[in-house]
């Protein structure tokens, strides 16, 4: 064969399947780790001269698994060797009924497991993303660092430090029991989200960067979906990445330059992403169960659904709104909901419902961008500027800062016409 990007495919679909369970034979990341880089490497040799086995993972364990073990019995030369009764030659396809004796019924929750592991509790949210991208997706290090705009050599400690917390918790590698899948579900649901919205925050001039985290957190969602394939939330959770990442390529403008949802072509919106996400979220819907990721699906399919931003149904994304705050009490959720009581009831009753949170969001860009968009539209200039100033100070990139710039050049123009005016009358 001459065309092998299907052995890139294929080995990244098996990635984590295949050091799940390689971390529960031998209970180490590193170990796991380098045992399927072993296997990918031997993979490229033979795959191409055989043909793809059956079975990737199972190829991949199998073969991992034997490197590694003649790894140790050149190491620990002294010491007991595991059971390799089962083991094969690394140079043929592992595609025995053995093999799928051995890990097809343990798939399910080796990934689950491999994916707790990555949000285990004791990580800050940072270090549990940049572990999930590195164990489960297989980024290389540089890659992570510039999307985290970040050092090599900082990402890679990042990621140390991680391995060295879990190695240290003494997370248990057994078969997770119903009741502990069920908690860990929503651990690694959180964790999946967090890597979409480090993609998805991007700006611009780094997009080309990050966008594709929101697709490898798709990757995962999809994986998890498969798993858990009656869990309405996790629908949820798709349907909303789905919609969001629909949305990609009109976020931004050729500059780089943000472009606010209701300038935004729809015709750029990716059509077969949209029909899917709305899919998983009628589907989810029909469950009753609903959650925080299914309401919040079902208000970016209400914006998918208008065909142009003057048919958004925005009593209803405010009703949508009000529930998520129930369900999910947060100043920002409060926050985006005065978005939609600013079209449906106008900027004052938005303005007031955001005032009070003022203390809370003192370092959030969004709340001083949306609180000057406001008080623009109630014509208090003054406070606008003022508002948009602090925006500017805590924006995170040189787009956020620019979009923020080109509200106080309207302002500025709008000064210098209303003195012109002035001199004029008088």
């Amino acid at each position: 064969m001459t065309d092998l990007a299907w052995i890139d495919t294929a080995l990244t679909a098996a990635r984590p399947q295949a050091i799940g369970a390689l971390l529960r034979y031998f209970r180490d990341l590193d170990t796991a780790e380098e045992a399927f880089q072993n296997a990918c490497l031997r993979a490229l040799k033979a795959w191409p001269r055989n043909g793809p086995p059956r079975d990737a993972a199972a190829w991949l364990i199998m073969v991992g698994r034997n490197v590694a073990i003649d790894d140790l019995r050149r190491g620990k030369r002294q010491q007991p060797l595991p059971d390799d009764d089962h083991a094969i030659s690394d140079l043929e396809d592992a595609e025995s009924a053995l093999a799928e004796r051995l890990d097809g019924s343990h798939y399910r929750d080796d990934i689950l497991r491999l994916l707790f592991i990555c949000c285990h509790p004791e990580l800050p949210p940072t270090q549990q993303i940049a572990l999930a991208l590195r164990i489960v997706s297989g980024l290389t290090v540089p890659q992570i660092a510039r999307a985290f705009l970040v050092s090599d050599a900082a990402m890679e400690q990042r990621i140390t430090r991680a391995k060295a917390k879990v190695a240290r918790a003494g997370v248990p590698f057994e078969t997770p029991g119903p009741v502990e899948r069920s908690e860990r579900l929503g651990a690694v649901a959180a964790m999946i989200y967090l890597v979409f919205n480090e993609g998805y925050s991007a700006a611009g001039d780094i997009a080309g960067l990050r966008a594709p985290l929101c697709e490898e957190a798709i990757r995962l969602v999809r994986l998890l979906l498969r798993l858990f394939p009656a869990e309405a939330e996790i629908m949820g959770l798709a349907a909303l990445m789905l919609l969001q990442h629909a949305r990609a390529a009109a976020r931004f403008g050729a500059d780089g330059a943000i472009v606010l949802l209701e300038d935004q072509d729809r015709g750029l919106w990716d059509p077969k992403l949209i029909a899917e996400g709305l899919a998983l979220i009628d589907k989810a819907m029909r469950h009753r169960r609903p959650g925080a990721y299914q309401i919040q699906a079902a208000i970016a399919a209400l914006h998918a659904r208008a065909p142009r931003f003057e048919d958004t149904d925005w009593t209803q994304i405010d009703l949508l709104y009000g529930s998520l705050e129930i369900l999910q009490p947060s100043p920002v959720v409060t926050l985006n909901r005065a978005v939609a009581v600013s079209k449906v009831r106008g900027p004052d009753a938005a303005l007031a419902m955001i005032t009070p949170l003022e203390d809370r969001l003192d370092n959030y860009f969004h709340y001083f961008g949306a609180k000057g968009a406001l008080l623009l539209q109630l014509g208090r200039a003054p406070e606008a500027r003022t508002a948009f100033d602090r925006a500017i100070a805590l924006a995170r990139t040189p787009a956020e800062a620019n979009h923020i710039r080109m509200h106080l050049d309207r302002l500025a123009r709008d000064r210098a016409v209303s003195s012109t005016n002035s001199f004029s009358i008088t």
